[in-house]
């Protein structure tokens, strides 16, 4: 059985952008992160140590992406997708990222997407 996990409003400040002014100037992206875990042993134990860390992730996530630069937020995206994957006990991650103020009239953009 999998259970989701989230984390919502990630707010992490980085280079990200492809214009020359996006490449000197920090920007804030938002993530929102959903995560197929066995919440199961946790919920049975009361244990931190069975859960997943929410924080650890947050925490790695954050670090990962300020010390990035990348042009898309569709390599954030993947690349970040692929850290969650690589460093935790986690079966499937869905990840949307936002940029705000990216499109004149639109509070933000950004793409969604699943991986496992």
């Amino acid at each position: 059985m999998m259970d989701t996990i989230y984390i919502d409003a990630l707010k992490v400040d980085t280079i990200i952008g492809v214009h020359a002014w996006e490449r000197t100037t920090k920007q804030t992206v938002i993530l929102y992160l959903e995560m197929d875990y066995d919440i199961s042993a946790a919920a049975k134990s009361d244990d931190l140590s069975k859960a997943c860390d929410y924080a650890e992730i947050a925490e790695q996530v954050i670090q990962f992406i300020e010390n990035s630069q990348f042009q898309l937020i569709e390599t954030m995206a993947e690349e970040t997708a692929q850290l969650i994957l690589r460093e935790f006990k986690i079966q499937k991650v869905k990840i949307q990222v936002a940029k705000p103020g990216a499109v004149e009239g639109a509070d933000s953009v950004g793409v969604i997407i699943k991986r496992s």
